[in-house]
């Protein structure tokens, strides 16, 4: 961030002439003059400032460039940005924000809240190292810092990591400390080269069995001690500093053959390779809540990561060698989209499977007991095929029919239970009469069947959530004993932001802040006495008893006030305290409260945004269904609207495109210059929330309207409007309106 804003024309000349009177000194005493003048004139930032010959230039005394990619993380982006600030006070940093595309409103909160910030916004998605050489190629500092959007530094963060790699003229580039948003320890902090055989050790997990040996975990260093500095092969490109002299000169900047993953492990094979050394240095750190751009748990995610690594192993290896670890590559692919396929599959079914399974273990005994007691004058008996088909029909009909009423959807509903089975039995009854008569049976049974569902189906959701929440109101959700730690007023605001966002929890009470780790004990109680004193009940004491409070009261979750509580403390209270409980940050001034349950899961947040129906499951397992219903009568009556649409070639491709799930029979409206495939909000200078992604529309909202063309506010809030209040019949009401228009192909 430059640090010496000057943002008005006025104090850039007052400045200009206090600067010509230290012509005279050193570089570091006007650096240290500089930085004086900058807490008597509130500077925030320093623009360019082309001094004559006879000054020297201010762009090369920029010590620091601090360089983050950001893409779809507005909220963790605020959060990081508010810590560099905290960490640049008292050094010349600038900081460089390359967005790639972003379509959550980050450009827009960077413009407002941080004004000194150099802001690339990007048209397109041009990953990471691309992204990372633009802000590189501008940047002025003696140091280069590449940093993750999706991490928080500490206070002395910048000072430390400068000061040892000025100490150490052979160091190219340095990692820090990393620990996730629940205090664990990052492994990734720290790598080793993943030649053919560390990369097989660590892709079929012999790491994880062998956490410490060098051999079997050579990928993660974990035969070195996480508290020394020691020389490394790889750094993590959350964190990575290195000398802007040395990438200009002699190793060059991020391959942008890699798009995303693997182009850290190249440059910093690269720096070894020029002479530098690589170091981790423990005695600062960094959390890094992980994967918010990516989730790293998905199977795209593991196929991205292992094909970089296939470009690295040509690039570096022989071919030998990088034929090899082509193969273990491939084979790793292959193996984790499989344990992927199945974990899947296995998440998926598993309630349905045990729904069927109910149904059916209730029905073989009904059936004994119908045939034996109600039966029995008549003679009846069922056949085999009963049970080996019948059932297993009945029950295939009822789960489709739940599943498309809701009924394995969150939060789970009684009502979406009942309504799905009764639908279904509907459905059953429709079939019943198209069955040979020899698999006829009693129609009586189909409807003891259903009530034994309804009964089955509903008691065991109702045990399970009593288990879980202790309480048989499917209302009610599981409450987190949370404390907050900050000031009075903060804390306030922060239970404000909790209620706006829908969040509940049990809220214990309050933990007065310290400003700083040496604040006197008596300025210490004093802030203690007054919250003590507004708030008696609640409050619970100082925050250096946080520790104690939490084994007390038995915290399950810790929400920081940042504005209250340094970067520092926050990291080194989450390690004291463990990985038992979960951590909260909120950023100074935000409308967001951050974190991550898991150094496994990427981070979390709660925040106020608008509720869509559209990010809603079901809504989006209706919309597809009614684009296939909808493909389908429109094609069986293509003979008579063929007649009444426009562009009546287009009309049958888009019923084979909406069938196919290429297309939406309606979709976002979009201005006459998009071109997105997925359309989403369009980015203006206003606040706008993320819409859900869906499919490009045939149809649009501006369907139902006269006028066609509005402005790009507009059309954000008609499409905003949809998303919030969508139903099936939103959909249907669109396609009757504009029916003549069914054959169009948007641009």
């Amino acid at each position: 961030m430059h640090v010496f804003g000057l943002q008005q024309q006025k104090n850039r000349s007052r400045f200009r002439q206090r600067l010509g009177r230290f012509t005279h000194l050193s570089e570091e005493t006007v650096v240290f003059v500089l930085l004086i003048l900058r807490s008597s004139y509130q500077i925030n930032q320093l623009k360019s400032i082309k001094v004559t010959s006879s000054f020297f230039i201010l762009q090369a005394m920029v010590q620091l460039s601090v360089i983050i990619v950001n893409y779809n993380v507005k909220y963790f982006l605020e959060q990081v940005l508010l810590s560099v600030r905290k960490a640049s006070e008292n050094m010349v940093v600038e900081v460089i924000v390359v967005d790639n595309n972003s379509v959550d409103g980050s450009v827009q909160m960077v413009a407002d809240k941080f004004p000194e910030v150099i802001l690339i916004a990007n048209k397109e998605n041009t990953g990471f190292s691309v992204a990372n050489n633009q802000g590189i190629k501008i940047a002025k500092g003696k140091y280069v810092l590449l940093l993750n959007p999706d991490t928080v530094v500490e206070e002395d963060t910048f000072e430390q990591s400068v000061a040892f790699m000025e100490a150490h003229p052979d160091a190219g580039a340095l990692g820090v400390k990393m620990y996730d948003g629940k205090g664990t320890f990052l492994p990734e902090s720290k790598r080793g080269l993943p030649t053919p055989m560390v990369a097989f050790y660590k892709i079929f997990g012999f790491g994880a069995l062998f956490p410490k040996s060098k051999t079997f975990n050579y990928y993660y260093l974990g035969h070195l001690d996480n508290e020394q500095v020691h020389e490394i092969d790889v750094l993590a490109g959350a964190f990575m500093l290195m000398r802007k002299q040395m990438l200009d000169e002699e190793v060059g900047y991020l391959d942008e053959t890699f798009f995303m993953y693997g182009e850290d492990i190249d440059l910093s094979y690269r720096i070894i390779k020029a002479g530098y050394k690589n170091y981790y240095y423990p005695h600062t750190r960094i959390i890094h809540y992980k994967g918010e751009s990516t989730k790293k748990g998905s199977l795209n995610y593991v196929k991205v990561f292992y094909q970089a690594m296939i470009i690295f192993a040509r690039k570096h290896f022989s071919a030998e060698k990088a034929q090899f670890y082509t193969f273990c590559i491939h084979i790793a692919i292959y193996l984790r989209a499989f344990l992927s396929l199945i974990s899947g599959i296995t998440k998926q079914i598993m309630a349905p499977l045990l729904d069927a399974a109910l149904i059916y273990g209730g029905l073989f005994f009904i059936k004994d007991f119908w045939q034996n007691n109600v039966k029995a004058a008549e003679g009846t008996t069922y056949a085999a095929e009963y049970m080996l088909i019948n059932v297993p029909l009945y029950i295939a009909i009822w789960l489709l029919s739940m599943f498309l009423s809701g009924s394995y959807d969150k939060p789970t509903k009684i009502s979406r239970v009942v309504r799905g089975l009764l639908v279904g039995t509907l459905l059953i009854s429709a079939v019943y009469g198209f069955l040979p008569e020899t698999l006829r049976f009693s129609r009586g049974m189909i409807i003891v069947g259903m009530v034994w569902a309804i009964f089955a189906l509903s008691a065991w959701r109702l045990v399970r959530h009593f288990m879980k929440y202790k309480s048989l109101n499917f209302d009610a959700v599981a409450t987190k004993r949370v404390v907050i730690v900050g000031s009075l007023l903060e804390s306030e605001r922060v239970q404000l932001l909790l209620h706006q966002a829908g969040v509940v929890i049990d809220l214990i009470g309050y933990v007065a802040p310290s400003k700083a780790n040496n604040l006197q004990t008596d300025k210490l109680q004093g802030i203690v006495d007054k919250q003590a004193k507004v708030h008696p009940q609640a409050f619970l004491g100082s925050v250096r008893q946080l520790k104690e409070i939490v084994e007390i009261y038995q915290i399950e979750e810790v929400i920081f006030c940042g504005s209250d509580i340094s970067s520092q403390q926050i990291i080194q209270f989450m390690i004291d305290i463990g990985q038992s409980i979960d951590y909260k940050i909120v950023p100074q001034e935000s409308l967001s409260i951050i974190g991550s349950n898991s150094k496994n899961t990427a981070g979390d947040l709660y925040t106020i945004d608008i509720k869509l129906n559209l990010n809603e499951t079901r809504n989006h397992r209706n919309k597809r269904v009614l684009d296939v219903i909808m493909s389908l009568v429109l094609l069986a009556a293509s003979v008579l609207l063929i007649w009444v649409v426009k562009h009546k070639a287009n009309y049958l491709m888009n019923c084979i495109w909406v069938l196919l799930g290429k297309k939406s029979w309606v979709g976002y409206a979009t201005s006459s210059n998009s071109r997105a495939k997925e359309q989403v909000a369009p980015r203006k200078n206003i606040k706008q929330q993320q819409l859900p992604p869906i499919k490009q529309g045939v149809l649009s909202p501006l369907n139902t309207l006269k006028k066609q063309h509005y402005d790009e506010q507009t059309i954000y809030r008609l499409n905003l409007l949809y998303a919030k209040d969508y139903t099936a019949n939103s959909d249907l009401y669109i396609i009757w309106k504009g029916v003549h228009y069914l054959g169009t192909v948007q641009k």
